[in-house]
């Protein structure tokens, strides 16, 4: 069993450093070219199944990588890999969320949560009942997983040695995918943040300096 784990392409709230959370803007110009440049770059890979978040920024990501890597196959969705609700922080940049978004980046496991929305811990259960799911029904087939950067992270937190470094060093890139192999129900990522895309194209929109 083989999963693609992929963030969906920019938004204009991206390059704006905006937290999205549950808001649903679609993706830019910017993002489907990158998720185009993806899709052509995965011609090789035969995807059985592609399971995405119901935001439309992640299901019109998989549709064009479908589309660009000649996979026409349907698209099923499953809330509980949406990305994480900012509650009232919703659409507002980095830069309005002073402090809080230093803690969020760099230590999100001491984070409160979001007012009215939720926490990193929350996050994690729902994504990883959703993998620990998938993964132990050990089917053979493979999947391209189309999600959001923090829940991403959130997904697979649980299979590093170290679970405390939640972000690997940086939010995952636009376009960035992850690679899981699931052998005998038990998942291990081959692959962190691999972009299918010239590096020169990579944009970290939530760098905490």
């Amino acid at each position: 069993m083989k999963l693609y784990i992929i963030r969906h392409g920019e938004t204009d709230l991206n390059a704006k450093s905006v937290m999205q959370g549950w808001v649903d803007p679609p993706i830019n110009r910017s993002g489907r070219e990158l998720a185009a440049l993806t899709g052509q770059a995965m011609r090789d890979i035969r995807f059985d199944r592609c399971i995405s978040s119901p935001l439309s920024r992640a299901r019109e990501t998989a549709e064009i990588v479908l589309r660009e890597s000649g996979n026409e196959i349907p698209i099923t969705t499953d809330d509980r890999i949406r990305e994480m609700s900012c509650g009232d922080i919703e659409e507002k940049s980095i830069t309005e969320m002073g402090d809080a978004a230093r803690l969020f980046f760099v230590d999100p496991f001491r984070f409160p949560g979001f007012p009215n929305g939720e926490t990193i811990q929350d996050l994690c259960s729902r994504t990883q009942e959703f993998f620990r799911e998938l993964t132990a029904a050990d089917d053979g087939k493979t999947y391209l997983i189309s999600t959001h950067g923090c829940a991403m992270r959130a997904m697979l937190n649980y299979l590093f040695d170290n679970p405390s470094d939640y972000w690997r060093g940086h939010a995952p890139y636009n376009c960035a995918v992850c690679i899981v192999e699931a052998d005998g129900g038990t998942p291990r990522v081959t692959e962190l943040d691999k972009v299918y895309y010239d590096q020169s194209l990579i944009v970290d929109h939530y760098k905490i300096s």
